[in-house]
């Protein structure tokens, strides 16, 4: 995975009065923490921090007055209805070193004709070097028949991957269509239908 360069600044004034001005500046703060330091609190671009946030378990590399460290987003909050980053948690990694993340799950092909995909989960816990996570992992379900089932043990992880999730959590599996009755059929049901409250209507009309 590449690394993604971010201008970092200390910050040094807080709460919700000193966040606002930051984000009145299009920066974002944000919080550096692990390894046992103590958090560090940084005002990051607000731009290029929205832009690295659309790749996946972004690796970035904070470079600044004082910062020269790499970090996974471990946590960000975002503005409701606007959608622009109000806020980045991110976690100290090292070279070499494992960390836990959530990668996505991907479906290539189509299931046999007859059958209906049901996706259970579109993304999977595992444990990988903190400079090689894969970006996902695809399962192939070309022809797959109804009654198939994908665990998670069944996903063939990047090589250094390591499953976390429960490894008999179901991914996908594969479901009959529902069965629609004709049209013709519900066309007559529906005049027989019609047809039966209008003789209900005409025998009470009678009884009066």
């Amino acid at each position: 995975m590449s690394e993604v360069r971010i201008a970092a600044e200390p910050r040094t004034e807080f709460g919700k009065g000193a966040a606002r001005k930051i984000r009145r500046a299009d920066k974002v703060p944000a919080v550096l923490y692990g390894h046992g330091i103590e958090p560090k609190h940084l005002t990051l671009p607000g731009h290029e921090v929205l832009l690295a946030l659309r790749t996946a378990n972004v690796l970035i590399r904070l470079h600044g007055d004082g910062v020269d460290e790499l970090a996974l987003p471990k946590g960000v909050q975002r503005d409701p209805i606007k959608g622009f980053v109000e806020h980045v948690d991110l976690l100290l990694v090292k070279r070499g070193e494992k960390v836990t993340v959530e990668i996505p799950v991907t479906t290539v092909g189509d299931v046999n004709s007859e059958g209906l995909l049901d996706q259970q989960l579109v993304s999977i816990a595992v444990e990988a070097e903190a400079t090689h996570i894969p970006t996902g992992v695809e399962v192939d379900v070309e022809g797959l028949v109804i009654g198939t089932v994908v665990t998670a043990g069944d996903l063939k992880l990047p090589k250094g991957t390591t499953l976390i999730a429960d490894s008999e959590a179901v991914v996908l599996h594969v479901i009959a269509k529902p069965v629609e009755a004709p049209a013709e059929e519900e066309g007559v049901e529906g005049e027989a239908a019609e047809a039966a409250e209008v003789a209900g209507a005409e025998e009470a009309a009678s009884a009066e």
